[in-house]
């Protein structure tokens, strides 16, 4: 019987517990809490958050639900204390160790135990260790945690600079505090100051768990297991296990286990204190951790035991692999890209933001939904980006266990700081804090200094210009050196046994901004800068690291913040309180698809087509972006998941509910790509130019351009494997009417290398058209190899511009397993079919795709509903249901 593995650490935690007398125990109950200059006492949630226990008190709404953001801001001006009472057992007070460890506290707090102060915390990204020896009493103890307003504590911080440093869209309007963006100043995360896609809510809490830890004699205080030179063969490993000891041990035994065989040990002396023991074993023909659609993500379930009179033990699931990141100077310029046990990996991913406001209300289930919701699309990295926080464990494993690579972010993002020697002390300790936590973790791909402050300083944020101008850019610019130049790659060299570190995404150089020659790429061309969709395939790079585009939840979505039907408009008041990009995004949307696209007078529709665009415009991106390795060696979209519910570039909403982007997703991110591109023949590549990732004060709008005379299209088809072996194949190139005649047709035999892009063929289109309006004809291209088809549809004109129609859509639905199976099966061409019922507790296996005339599609629908409910609620649009008014 295979045990899940928090089943499995819980039966080593317990088991060394009991034999080394180290006790770990939350202390979550009993809290209660009150406004610092009330006497009123609420009870309170541990872990947990300011905000969301004066909900539950019905003290303020919920500010995710229409407007209520802007009646909560009253609540970071004030002061908050939490306090509990518990009584130490006699184990607990006999240990010669006793510590309180606060996992996550949310920001300033000063804490108490029994009237003695035991913690100063300034920093929501560390962990606090307190000392409770002497204070930790019989009977019953008082631990209080006093929060301290961040406004009030850091507004006259911003009020003594003759300048101002560079915040990401800090909402400081909205926080009623005018244009004091005040954000840098502190170690929070911070989106919980606002951004482009997220609220201003400022909280408080102790928003992951305090434990009450005690031990006596010796103890493991971690292990950190090194892999050295890692090949198929065998794997030459360092595992250091720090024992802890309060006293001297003449004679201790140290021991590796990799499932269940003894590896290596190693009879030791303890000094009282911190003791390192660093073992180096070999293990032979080792099972390797591969990515998500390269191989099986293997772990390795490894166990350090110390015996020194006393017993602990510590067990880990450690990814055993061979990963590198390659920065190496070439004919163009230098590439960026990963290999993951000998062969090179293109990164397909997207970027993760933390995936709710009240970061409390995160839990197992919710980080696994994440990972898997990634992983099922057949994504294999992701990005933790800069401006949220350090995940919880959770996460990490989760990613262990499912393939996917973590790009890990430090936690800075859009701005300049503030920096003196105890601001850089408690970075520092941050740094160390996060990175000894999670450099065993197979999936830590490479640390990046921060999101964007590079080019904020030397390229379009222009803050090099600004503070030079101000007399100020050299001082400035070593405070910003001291962080990401000198002390995080100090600490990720020191303790993150090998894992790559770069200064900033995106990075090419120190002293010059980004270039995408270079290095990575944030290319926003397409959205901010108004860039016609297509310019993806014209935009070269070595490693795009952030690209996309926005659109609005889907409908029913919307109903959960926004019911009522008279707000049901993307300029109303509700719906622009749910857009943090505001009117220019809004703005954005209508442009591209009025360019594109029919825009539909109806709310509902418009919703719709906004995810269809989306969809459209990133599987472009995805597409000239794999379509350019080994060039270009990875794509990360902005972004996968949001932090409430709001319009915004993701693909997937705030409850979870996958987008038709990402949907698309699966198959632009599978193994084999066909990937074709209707283009002029005559097309011009354009250079790359930089764009600012925030729209700019002289904004243009989308470029218009008349769309490219019949006469001068082809049809471009390329094929891309990502594969570590060979594919052979067929390839069919069709042209189909919308009612399903094949006009024209080619098919000829491929063989495809492993781990490379293609050129498979160019087609005039007139030559393709049979004679046929082009309005009435798409190209329907398949590739099959192994017994799987791969395939993809271009068109010969723009979604505007085509002649869709209404289609008759049979459907068949059948019981199964926890829902139903409906099967489809439409007369013509129906594009973009999208299947909805009502609510949001339901999944469709499919949706937002394309169905061929008289092709059948079985969906699978996860729901409780009963099947006259499911019947009656079932509804299907198309893109084509309004080309006919």
């Amino acid at each position: 019987m295979k045990l899940h593995f928090m089943a499995f650490l819980a039966l080593f935690a317990l088991a060394a517990s009991a034999a080394a007398s180290v006790c770990q125990r939350t202390l979550h109950d009993g809290w209660r809490f009150r406004q610092g200059s009330s006497e009123i006492w609420h009870p309170a949630r541990v872990p947990g958050n300011t905000h969301l226990d004066l909900m539950r008190e019905r003290i303020i709404d919920d500010p995710f639900f229409r407007l209520n953001e802007r009646a909560v801001q009253w609540v970071d001006k004030e002061d908050w204390m939490y306090e509990t009472r518990f009584t130490p057992t006699v184990s607990e007070l006999s240990a010669t160790n006793q510590v309180i460890v606060f996992k996550g506290l949310d920001t300033y707090a000063d804490v108490y135990l029994n009237h003695q102060r035991i913690c100063e915390a300034d920093n929501m990204h560390r962990e606090w260790r307190c000392n409770v020896k002497g204070i930790l009493k019989e009977g019953e103890n008082l631990l209080e945690v006093y929060f301290k307003s961040p406004i009030r504590r850091n507004i006259p911080k911003f009020d003594a600079l003759p300048y101002r440093h560079n915040t990401g869209p800090d909402h400081s309007q909205i926080g009623g505090i005018f244009d004091k963006t005040i954000s840098p100043f502190a170690r929070t995360a911070g989106f919980e100051y606002g951004w482009d896609w997220g609220p201003r809510l400022v909280t408080f809490g102790i928003w992951r768990p305090v434990v009450l830890e005690t031990w006596s004699d010796a103890r493991i205080a971690d292990v950190w297991y090194i892999q050295k030179d890692v090949t198929k063969a065998r794997a030459k490993l360092r595992t250091v296990v720090e024992v802890e000891a309060d006293r001297p041990v003449e004679r201790a035994e140290v021991a590796i286990c990799a499932d269940g065989r003894r590896v290596v040990g190693r009879t030791v002396s303890l000094s009282k204190g911190i003791n390192k023991v660093a073992l180096d074993y070999t293990v032979n023909r080792p099972r390797l951790w591969w990515t998500n659609g390269l191989g099986e993500p293997y772990l390795t379930k490894m166990v350090a035991t110390l015996d020194a009179g006393c017993r602990d033990t510590v067990a880990t699931r450690l990814g055993i692999r061979s990963l590198k990141l390659h920065n190496d100077k070439d004919e163009h310029g230098h590439n960026l890209y990963f290999e993951l046990n000998g062969e090179p990996l293109y990164a397909k991913g997207s970027n993760m933001v933390p995936n709710d406001n009240f970061l409390s209300r995160l839990n197992d289930s919710i980080y696994r939904r994440v990972v898997k919701d990634a992983a099922d699309v057949n994504m294999n990295m992701i990005r933790v980006w800069g401006g949220g926080i350090y995940e919880d464990d959770a996460f990490y494993n989760y990613c262990d266990e499912m393939g996917i690579l973590v790009w890990q972010d430090f936690m800075f993002a859009c701005q300049t700081y503030e920096v003196d020697s105890a601001f850089l002390a408690t970075i520092r300790q941050e740094a160390i804090d996060n990175v000894r936590r999670l450099r065993n973790h197979a999936c830590i791909a490479v640390y990046a200094g921060n999101n964007e402050e590079q080019d904020v300083w030397f390229g379009w944020g222009g803050k090099k210009r600004y503070f030079d101008e101000m007399g100020q850019g050299e001082r400035v610019w070593k405070m910003q050196r001291s962080i990401f130049y000198e002390v995080l790659p100090e600490v990720v060299s020191q303790y993150g046994g090998g894992t790559a570190y770069r200064p900033s995404s995106p990075w090419a150089f120190e002293d010059t901004p980004s270039d995408g020659v270079n290095g990575d790429d944030h290319y926003w061309g397409v959205w901010h800068g108004g860039d016609p969709i297509e310019a993806y395939f014209d935009h070269h790079v070595r490693f795009q690291s952030e690209y996309g585009f926005q659109s609005f939840p889907e409908y029913e979505s919307v109903l959960k913040f926004n019911p009522d039907p008279r707000d049901h408009d993307i300029y109303s008041e509700v719906m622009m309180a749910h857009q943090k990009a505001g009117t220019y995004a809004n703005h954005r949307i209508e442009e591209y698809m009025r360019r594109d696209y029919r825009v539909p007078d109806d709310f509902k529709a418009f919703l719709y087509v906004s995810q269809v665009l989306q969809a459209d415009a990133v599987k472009m991106g995805m597409e000239a972006f794999r379509r350019d390795r080994p060039y270009c060696m990875g794509g990360l979209v902005w972004q996968l998941n949001d932090c409430w519910p709001v319009a915004s570039w993701s693909s997937r909403d705030y409850y979870g509910r996958w987008k038709a982007l990402h949907y698309v997703t699966k198959k632009a991110y599978d193994d084999i790509l066909v990937s074709p591109r209707v283009k002029a023949y005559d097309a011009k590549a354009h250079g790359n130019r930089q764009v600012a990732a925030l729209p700019g004060q002289e904004d243009t709008g989308v470029k218009s351009s008349s769309d490219v005379a019949i006469g001068r299209k082809v049809l471009e088809v390329k094929l891309v494997n990502d594969r570590r072996s060979a594919a052979n194949g067929i390839l069919r190139v069709q042209a189909m009417t919308i009612d399903g005649d094949v006009v024209w047709e080619k098919t000829e035999k491929v063989s495809l290398p492993k781990n490379c892009a293609v050129y498979a063929g160019t087609v005039r289109v007139a030559d393709m058209l049979g004679g046929e309006n082009p309005a009435n004809v798409f190209f329907y291209i398949t590739f099959n190899t192994g017994g799987k088809t791969y395939y993809n549809i271009a068109y010969p004109l723009r979604q505007k511009d085509m002649a869709y129609r209404k289609p008759k859509i049979e459907t068949g639905i059948v019981a199964s397993a926890d829902g139903y199976d409906v099967t489809l099966r439409s007369d013509i061409f129906a594009r973009a079919v999208f299947m909805k019922i009502k609510g949001i507790d339901n999944f469709f296996s499919d949706n937002y795709f394309d169905l061929l005339p008289g092709q059948k599609r079985t969906v699978h629908v996860t729901t409780s509903k009963d099947l006259a409910t499911f019947s009656h609620e079932l509804e299907i649009t198309t893109l084509g249901d309004g080309y006919e008014d």
